[in-house]
């Protein structure tokens, strides 16, 4: 049964429609919350976003009291565009449960049908193949590039990494991970020729180009590390996350011992602050 899981918890139907009256009280034009009432699905989209990561960064630290509470957020908003969506007649919040619902049935055969039981490996290939049909049925038998369907909205090197996986499905990829660094080191060389392009003399308009320029190379630089991180396995936003903990972690870790010195950190000089870094590094090996 496919709602068994619910009926473990007589609860769960309940505090489900209690948010959702929550949600419908907040909005409400008459005695709800004036900024709740307020809201557009823009305007709450990068609430979402942000409750996103922020159970990202629970589950990160391992904080299973967090994670719950950020879970709680990311269900209201879940909550807030299906209270938002009902206003105008569109969908509700049921018919956000039911698609996702026959998504999940419709997706996993060898769950839910009678297809036999697959390894992970073998799943992920019919899943996209899965996703593939359906973004072709959406297309109504007009041509669909391998590409349809990755959302603008992703940050950047995530959206990057699913570019590459969409191309490298067609076959349109790197053989090898050696191969991905020696076009990182091709594009640094390009972005070098740029940035030793002097600009001191240069006039405004030439320098609007050679900023476009930079931040073109920049790019290609950022695209070829994210292809090399998918090649290595390794998912790039989780990496970059890791190393601003890092940073953040050290850097505190300078300022702590210039304050123990008597010395402001903008009063520091870089051999000061070098110094204390580089201990920073040596305290965290040992």
């Amino acid at each position: 049964m496919l709602l068994g899981v619910m009926s473990r918890d007589t609860e769960t139907p309940h505090q489900i429609e209690r948010l959702l009256e929550v949600m419908s009280r907040l909005r409400d034009r008459n005695g709800g919350c004036p900024w709740d009432i307020e809201q557009t699905f823009s305007s709450i989209a990068p609430y979402t976003i942000e409750e996103a990561y922020e159970v990202a960064e629970a589950i990160e630290q391992g904080d299973m009291a967090a994670l719950k509470d950020e879970l709680g957020d990311l269900l209201l908003q879940v909550v807030f565009h299906s209270q938002m969506a009902g206003e105008q007649g569109v969908f509700d919040f049921n018919d956000v449960a039911t698609a996702i619902s026959d998504k999940m049935v419709r997706r996993h055969p060898h769950v839910f049908g009678s297809e036999s039981e697959r390894d992970a490996a073998t799943q992920t290939v019919s899943w996209e193949k899965q996703k593939a049909e359906e973004r072709a049925a959406k297309a109504n038998g007009a041509a669909v590039s391998a590409l349809e369907g990755v959302t603008v909205g992703l940050p950047g090197l995530t959206r990057a990494l699913k570019l590459q996986k969409r191309a490298a499905r067609v076959g349109f990829d790197w053989p090898e991970a050696r191969q991905v660094l020696d076009k990182i080191e091709e594009e640094i060389g390009e972005l070098r020729e740029v940035m030793d392009a002097g600009a001191a003399s240069a006039t405004s308009l030439q320098n609007a180009e050679r900023q476009a320029r930079l931040a073109d190379e920049l790019g290609d630089t950022l695209f070829a590390l994210a292809n090399l991180a998918r090649h290595l396995n390794i998912e790039p936003e989780a990496a970059l996350r890791g190393t601003n903990a890092k940073f953040e972690r050290r850097f505190r870790w300078v300022e702590q011992r210039l304050a123990d010195q008597g010395i402001e950190t903008s009063e520091a000089s870089l051999e000061q602050m070098e110094s204390h870094w580089q201990a920073a590094k040596d305290t965290e090996r040992h």
